[in-house]
């Protein structure tokens, strides 16, 4: 069986993939950057899974240790971790330098001022330098966009995913987005694993060189905030508004809130830029609409800057089928992680 190399293993995109690699027989040696906290405890007792402890930044021991007799790698660099850059691109350098890597995926985001009259978004941009490091390096790679976390939604006072909960038990979600315009969604711990899974599956023989979307439906807020309503049996109203920041948030982070306001809430740039995106995916049903699919949003719409093409949605859901959508989300999983926040409005 072969063995997958992942860093940052405790977020959202590299659990679930070492959740279901465990599951089916894949070894993983994973980095993360504390043993501590219930997600770490937890990839410990998997079967199949070493865990190597420390920080990515100036660290060629550690990553090459990483990679040591691995074929595949999953690597989804943040920028908490110290200068973004210098490890996606010692990262690579490393994979480079194993020679055993067979498959390379790199979890990037677009760099927004590189495809129209858009700021970049910080977090972001870093990524997109990343990828192009990656291409340069020839290795067989394949590189993956997120769209937006169903999970990022709390009741808690975080920024621009809060849905508060009201006097009246209704929820209000407050945020610079277009109320009608559609946006990407994942629920980035149920559905990462499976799809990136079936990426190394097919092989870089298919996917050498391209870029996947991570996202399996577009919704806009309306359309977001009628599923939360129609899975909680509670009203769920959005209102357009600006960010506001109630709580102590990570370094760098207001910076991130500010370029996404600008980009998507005035600009109305597209989520995904590159013309890729823009183009049907092979292999796409002819005739899919906004109702077709799964649930609403799937298939051609109107998104910001043009039409959020079928690609967007559609390969991923080649990929992996038993996605689950934003009403499923809010319905069997909001209610729980709520309930693991301490709060109790669901009982």
């Amino acid at each position: 069986m072969k063995t997958i190399a992942v860093v940052n293993a405790t977020g959202r995109q590299a659990a679930s993939l070492i959740r279901v690699a465990s599951a089916v027989g894949y070894l993983v040696r994973a980095q993360v950057h504390s043993l501590k906290g219930f997600i770490a405890q937890e990839l410990q007792g998997l079967p199949n899974v070493t865990l190597f402890q420390g920080p990515l930044l100036d660290n060629d021991p550690l990553i090459d240790t990483l990679f040591h007799g691995a074929q595949l790698a999953f690597i989804n660099t943040t920028s908490q971790a110290g200068d973004e850059v210098a490890i996606g691109r010692a990262l690579a350098d490393a994979a480079k330098r194993a020679g055993t890597i067979q498959h390379y995926i790199y979890s990037s985001m677009p760099d927004h001022s590189v495809h129209g009259p858009w700021p970049p978004v910080p977090l972001w941009a870093p990524k997109f330098t990343v990828e192009n490091y990656v291409r340069q390096l020839e290795l067989p790679a394949t590189f993956v966009y997120a769209g937006i976390y169903n999970n990022n939604f709390t009741s808690l006072p975080y920024p621009l995913f809060q849905m508060e909960l009201m006097s009246d038990g209704s929820f209000e979600w407050h945020a610079p987005f277009d109320p009608d315009v559609p946006l990407p969604w994942l629920d980035a711990e149920h559905d990462v694993g499976p799809m990136l899974l079936q990426i190394f599956k097919d092989g870089p023989k298919r996917w050498l060189g391209h870029r996947i979307a991570l996202t399996f439906e577009t919704l806009s807020p309306n359309q977001v905030c009628a599923a939360f309503s129609r899975a909680l049996n509670r009203p769920c109203h959005y209102i357009r508004d600006s960010i506001e920041i109630k709580v102590n948030i990570p370094p760098g982070y207001r910076e991130q809130l500010e370029a996404l306001a600008v980009v998507f809430g005035e600009c109305n740039a597209p989520y995904f830029p590159q013309p890729e995106f823009s183009q049907p995916a092979a292999g796409s049903p002819k005739g899919l609409g906004p109702a077709g699919g799964k649930g609403a949003g799937a298939g051609m719409m109107q998104g910001p800057g043009g039409v959020i093409s079928l690609r967007v949605t559609d390969e991923a859901r080649q990929l992996w089928e038993g996605w689950r959508d934003m009403e499923e989300y809010a319905r069997e999983v909001f209610p729980i992680e709520e309930e693991a926040n301490g709060l109790d409005w669901m009982l």
